[in-house]
Parts: C-alpha cells; structure tokens; sequence
C-alpha cells in the first residue's frame, strides 16, 4: 500500500468531473460523497451539472455530463489524483482508447497555484484553458480565479474560447 502524504495545511483544488457510459449522474453523486470519507479531504462546493458533446475520441460517441467540484484537502497533489484514479476505477473505468468513452473521469485541474510538469502530473491541467466544458462549470464556482501559467481569469479564458456549441445546462445542484 502507497505511504500517503497529508499536508499541514489545507489546499484548495479543483477536480473535473466528466462520463458518459452507465449512469454519470448517479456515478458523480457516488464519487462526490466518497471524496468526503477520507480524513483529509472535504467537498466544498459543486458547480452545476452540464450535457456537453464528446471532444476527440471515436466517432459516434454518447454526450457527456460535466461538472466541477472544488475540494479542500490536506493531501499532496500526488496522493490526491491517486484518489482520483482509484475512485475511477471502482466505477468501472477502463483506459482502453484515449479520450473514449468513459463510466468517469476525474481530472485534477487546479491545486491552490502549484505548477508542476511531473510525471504522471502536469498542473494547471494542460487543456483546462481550452475546453468550455471545464472552464463553464469553473466559473460557476469562482469566476476570478487566476491560471496560474497564463496570468488570466477563468472568465477572461473562458471569453477567448470560440462560441460553445451544442452545451446545455441539465440541473444547478446535483
């Protein structure tokens, strides 16, 4: 078993929530309330729930629901996606085909201002500032949020992005 980490002091980061195969719904209500078990983790927030279409991957795929939820935790970065990966894979996350289909994904996007490019972890998320169906649930959480690479807002990177196309918000609290 991993030696786990726990920090002295709490950190704010911010997870991506993402599937489409099963029940996403109910999937993301069970790994939101298995984030709260361990000692040093607490959800803090969740931002609204979004229907958005696939990006990459096969054609052909089924829509996504997306979310963010913003955490407090007393983990290391390291320790808190090696969370992230088992409660992957106990809702039945296979890794079969980059960017297909998936029961869930569990992105770290931002941890307090950590950059870091090790292996296995880059944070900021690397693709976080181009994808609508990170960057609108985010806002709903904390608008003025700043990237901690490109120096700018959420809202200022979300406004860059071309037009959202074919995303629709399906519930405010889930």
């Amino acid at each position: 078993m991993p030696q786990i980490m726990i920090l002295k002091k709490k950190s704010r980061a911010f997870l991506g929530f993402g599937g489409n195969l099963g029940q996403p719904l109910k999937t993301f209500r069970r790994a939101r309330e298995q984030l709260s078990m361990p000692p040093d983790v607490g959800v803090v927030a969740s931002s609204p729930l979004y229907r958005t279409p696939p990006v990459g991957g096969p054609p052909g795929q089924a829509d996504y629901l997306n979310a963010v939820v913003e955490i407090e935790t007393g983990l290391t970065p390291e320790n808190l996606l090696e969370l992230c990966r088992r409660l992957e894979n106990e809702a039945g996350r296979t890794r079969e085909l980059r960017w297909g289909p998936r029961t869930l994904d569990l992105d770290l996007l931002l941890f307090d201002g950590l950059i870091t490019d090790a292996p296995g972890l880059t944070l900021p998320h690397p693709r976080l500032h181009q994808r609508h169906f990170v960057l609108l649930p985010l806002c709903n959480l904390d608008a003025g949020i700043i990237h901690p690479v490109l120096k700018l807002s959420m809202t200022e990177l979300l406004r860059r992005l071309p037009a959202a196309e074919g995303i629709s918000l399906i519930r405010d609290r889930w």
